[in-house]
């Protein structure tokens, strides 16, 4: 009987008993697998993620990221201590979480993959990716008015960015208790594009806008300037904004400067080439490992099974949906005033998932007309939206942090 006993102790079938919601989380655990690993949504991110929230629910694992609240001793500890104490996650979690070391690393990566020449050559759209970050704004408001403090009110809104390294190093840096649940609705809705985008472009554009052919309007009105050596365009432009941006903004310089810079790198070209493939694969993908791990592992039953969380997934898709109606809004206020009318549709991808909003856009154009291609004009939009964003997180840091 002792014997017997003793393996019923070194399992975890006796936690399931006393904590069924831990059931819930596996559950979680597999539908982010599932809408990764079958489905394809965002697979690079939903599968680590979710294989960490399974990983921290394991019954008796003890696997999971503990919080401040609980062991309020843990930030004043070495990381051997911790790593000694709560075990390798936690170890990973604040030397490479809580440090806000991965989300600028993770930008480092996708500057290095981003191309700004569309945006380089239809400008004008740029501004459509500064309109479409309305939604962080507005949820940030609406978040105060139903209780939460003003730093995670911030936190949330910035989900309507559509960016989840942003979103994760906004967390970090002003409510860090809310990672978890906001990682994964940014996550999941960034996902979701295909879905949103042409839900909330249905509800507020007619079939006569969707038809705007913007190669049609390139040929009748062209541009009166075009870039001459587009090359040693791409290469000053990433320096530029980083001197003025982050002069004006220096919260966002984790974020942007290192955006910039892995761009750089890859517009020099041979010259660079290692450095930027060390970026935009070797770093960018073990950066990306250790995020989504962490961030599942931050993803218990204590802190995950609340009302806050559902508060915050409704309030993600919110911030997430008014920046797709707020870049389509600012596209419509600009047609009524200009000749050269532009697509709604780019004003949708003016947040910062990129490139499936562009992709999704474009998709929805050609359904209209197949000859109507704006996959290019989209991009600018879609492009200045990363930058967009974190310039609005800068912000947040800046006045909150």
């Amino acid at each position: 009987m002792q014997v017997l006993e003793k393996l019923w102790e070194m399992t975890g079938l006796g936690e399931i008993l006393t904590q069924p919601l831990g059931l819930v989380m596996l559950l979680l655990a597999g539908a982010l697998l599932y809408l990764g690993i079958a489905k394809k949504y965002e697979p690079l991110l939903l599968v680590p993620i979710g294989f960490g929230i399974l990983l921290a629910n394991i019954p008796g694992a003890d696997f999971g990221v503990v919080s401040t609240e609980a062991y309020p001793d843990i930030e004043h500890m070495t990381l051997l201590e911790i790593a000694k104490k709560h075990g390798i996650m936690n170890f990973l979690y604040y030397s490479l979480i809580k440090t806000g070391l991965l989300p600028p690393l993770i930008f480092l990566g996708v500057g290095a993959m981003t191309d700004f020449g569309p945006m380089l050559r239809n400008l004008r759209l740029a501004f459509f990716g500064a309109a479409a970050q309305i939604g962080i704004f507005v949820v940030l408001l609406g978040a105060l008015a139903v209780g939460f403090d003003i730093k995670q009110a911030a936190a949330l809104g910035i989900i309507g960015g559509a960016d989840g390294p942003t979103a994760i190093y906004t967390s970090i840096m002003l409510a860090p208790e809310l990672l978890g649940p906001i990682a994964i609705a940014a996550y999941s809705y960034m996902a979701l594009v295909p879905v949103i985008i042409p839900f909330i472009v249905k509800l507020s554009t007619s079939k006569k806008e969707l038809g705007i052919h913007m190669k049609r309007l390139d040929r009748e009105f062209p541009p009166k300037m075009q870039i001459k050596n587009l090359r040693l365009a791409k290469i000053i432009f990433p320096i530029s904004v980083a001197l003025v941006v982050c002069i004006l903004v220096p919260g966002a310089v984790p974020l942007l400067g290192l955006l910039l810079f892995g761009n750089l790198l890859k517009e020099i070209g041979t010259d660079t080439k290692r450095l930027y493939t060390a970026a935009s694969e070797t770093i960018m993908n073990t950066a990306t490992i250790f995020l989504g791990l962490c961030i599942g592992a931050t993803m218990t039953v204590n802190t995950f099974l609340n009302v806050q969380t559902l508060l915050i997934v409704l309030g993600g898709f919110l911030a997430f949906s008014i920046s797709i109606l707020g870049g389509i809004m600012a596209v419509k206020l600009f047609n009524v005033f200009a000749k050269k009318k532009i697509n709604p549709l780019i004003g949708a991808t003016g947040l910062s998932a990129v490139p499936m909003a562009s992709r999704v856009a474009n998709e929805i154009a050609m359904n209209e007309d197949p000859s109507n291609v704006i996959l290019q004009y989209c991009m600018s939009s879609n492009i200045s939206g990363v930058i967009g964003s974190a310039v609005a997180a800068g912000i947040l840091i800046s006045f909150l942090g």
